[in-house]
């Protein structure tokens, strides 16, 4: 269990430290802020969706390795994904962060690596930020997302 537990935070950290889609994305149709104010996390979702589809996808800000690497794999989950696909990732990894459902883990992929999060309460809201923030996005919301 300690080596699975390394090799998650192993990605975390290579996430982290090498974030992908980390950009402003110039043709984007849907932008939102979303900030953590107990950690200072702050980001920004960019997204392209054309019928019915995330074409694109990018974030930008700055936070913890957690928030970080957290955007950083959901970007490149999302990306190329229906808008269904996307909703059921979302609440799939909500639902395994929050530990509502751990069994969430052996449909989510990479994401399971986030498994661990739920064991640390006040980590899950750093874990969740550029999702809710990609959620409130993708239903066309205007006002920034916040964790409290």
């Amino acid at each position: 269990m300690s080596d699975l537990r390394e090799l998650y935070q192993e990605v975390i950290l290579d996430h982290y430290k090498k974030p992908r889609n980390f950009h402003t994305l110039p043709d984007a149709n849907r932008k939102l802020e979303g900030y953590n104010p107990l950690c200072g996390d702050k980001i920004t979702v960019y997204l392209k969706v054309e019928d019915g589809v995330v074409k694109d996808i990018s974030f930008q800000g700055s936070g913890c390795a957690i928030s970080t690497a957290s955007a950083s794999m959901m970007t490149d989950s999302l990306k190329g994904k229906t808008v269904d696909q996307a909703e059921t990732i979302f609440c799939g990894f909500h639902e395994l962060v929050t530990g509502k459902n751990p069994q969430a883990a052996a449909d989510l992929g990479k994401l399971a690596v986030f498994t661990g999060v739920r064991e640390f309460p006040v980590r899950v809201k750093c874990a969740t930020l550029a999702w809710h923030t990609f959620h409130a996005a993708l239903e066309g919301e205007e006002k920034p997302v916040s964790t409290e």
